[in-house]
C-alpha cells in the first residue's frame, strides 16, 4: 500500500523497472484518483450554478486546452515553433493541471504514436476498437511508464522532469486553489453567488473531466470519424466538431501528412485558435520561428483529391 501511495506522489517511482513490465490489463488501483475524479462530477448536481462558476468553467478549460494543444502538442512533441524557458515551463505547468500526466509521459507517448500509428506499437491504435484508443490505453502499467528514450531532448530541464514526477499533487493543489478561490469570493464579492465547493465542481472537477476527453477524443474518433484530405498510412480523419471543441487540433488527417507545422488548420476554412493565439504571441516576441506549412503539402493534397475525383468519374 506504501508503494501505492507514492506511486500516486511520485510518478517516476521504480520508473527503472517499469520498462520490464508488459501488462496491458488495467490497473485499477493505481487509476483510483481518475476514477474518483469522474464519480466526482456528480457534484455540480448538489453545488447550486452561477454564471461566474460557469465561466471560470469554460476559461479554464480553454487557458489549459491551449496548454495542452499548443505547448505539449506543437511545441514539446513536435518542436513546430520556439519560445523562451520561462515560457516554456508556465504552459508546461497549466498543461499539467489539466490530469493528463506531466509533459514528458504525454510528449514520449504522442511521438510514439507518430511513430507506429494504428500498429500494434502504437500506444492507443484506433484497431484495438473505440473504448481502448479512447481511455483504456493509459490506465494499464504497460503506458503508465515514462519513455524517456522518446525525450532525450526534454531531459536536460529538470523543472520538466519535476513537473512530470509529481503531476498528481499538482492537480491536487490546483483544485484545493480553486477551492480557496472560491470561499475568498464567497466572503468577499457574495453578489457573485460563488463559493468553494460551487468553483470547485464546475470550475476544476467538470472542467477537468470535460478537458480530458475532449483531449482523448482526437485519439480515439480523429482516427474514425472525418473526412481523408491527405493519403496517410493511418486511419487519421479531419474532423470540424473535434477542431471546435480542441482549438485546432481536429484537423489530425492534416497532422498526420504534415506533423511540423504550427498551424493545424492548411486551409482557410479549417478553423485553427491554437495557431491564431501562436501567431499573436509572436507579434510580442512571446514565441517565434512558427514553422509553416510547405507548398508540397498543399501540392500532394490537390494530387491526391484530383486522383480522387478521377476515380469517381
Amino acid at each position: 500500500m506504501r508503494k501505492l501511495i507514492w506511486g500516486w506522489i511520485d510518478s517516476w517511482a521504480d520508473s527503472d523497472n517499469q520498462h520490464k513490465i508488459d501488462n496491458q490489463k488495467t490497473n485499477w488501483l493505481r487509476i483510483i484518483p481518475f476514477i474518483l475524479l469522474h464519480i466526482a462530477c456528480i457534484g455540480v448536481f448538489f453545488v447550486g450554478f452561477s454564471w461566474f462558476a460557469f465561466a471560470f468553467m469554460v476559461g479554464f478549460y480553454l487557458l489549459r486546452m491551449f496548454a495542452i494543444t499548443g505547448f505539449y502538442h506543437r511545441y514539446f512533441a513536435h518542436k513546430a515553433f520556439k519560445t523562451s524557458r520561462a515560457m516554456q515551463f508556465i504552459f508546461a505547468l497549466i498543461g499539467t493541471m489539466s490530469g493528463q500526466r506531466g509533459p514528458l509521459w504525454w510528449v514520449a507517448h504522442h511521438r510514439n504514436h507518430h511513430r507506429h500509428t494504428d500498429t500494434d506499437l502504437d500506444p492507443h491504435s484506433s484497431t484495438k476498437g473505440f473504448l481502448y484508443s479512447h481511455i483504456l490505453w493509459f490506465l494499464n502499467d504497460y503506458n503508465f511508464k515514462v519513455r524517456k528514450e522518446m525525450v532525450k531532448d526534454w531531459l536536460k530541464f529538470p523543472e520538466l522532469i519535476w513537473l512530470d514526477r509529481f503531476d498528481t499533487p499538482i492537480v491536487l493543489l490546483t483544485g484545493f486553489s480553486i477551492y480557496a478561490l472560491g470561499e475568498y469570493l464567497a466572503y468577499a464579492f457574495p453578489a457573485l453567488g460563488t463559493n468553494g465547493l460551487q468553483l470547485l465542481m464546475w470550475g476544476f472537477v467538470l472542467s477537468t473531466v470535460l478537458l480530458i476527453h475532449a483531449t482523448l477524443c482526437i485519439n480515439s474518433l480523429g482516427h474514425m470519424w472525418g473526412a481523408q484530405d491527405f493519403k496517410t498510412k493511418d486511419k487519421s480523419r479531419n474532423n470540424l466538431f473535434l477542431a471546435i471543441i480542441t482549438l485546432g487540433e481536429g484537423w489530425h488527417n492534416n497532422h498526420h501528412f504534415y506533423a511540423g507545422s504550427a498551424k493545424q488548420g492548411f486551409f482557410w476554412w479549417q478553423i485553427d485558435p491554437v495557431y491564431l493565439i501562436l501567431k499573436c504571441m509572436s507579434w510580442l516576441g512571446l514565441v517565434w520561428d512558427l514553422k509553416p506549412v510547405p507548398d508540397k503539402v498543399y501540392n500532394s493534397f490537390r494530387v491526391f483529391n484530383h486522383n480522387q475525383h478521377e476515380t469517381l468519374h
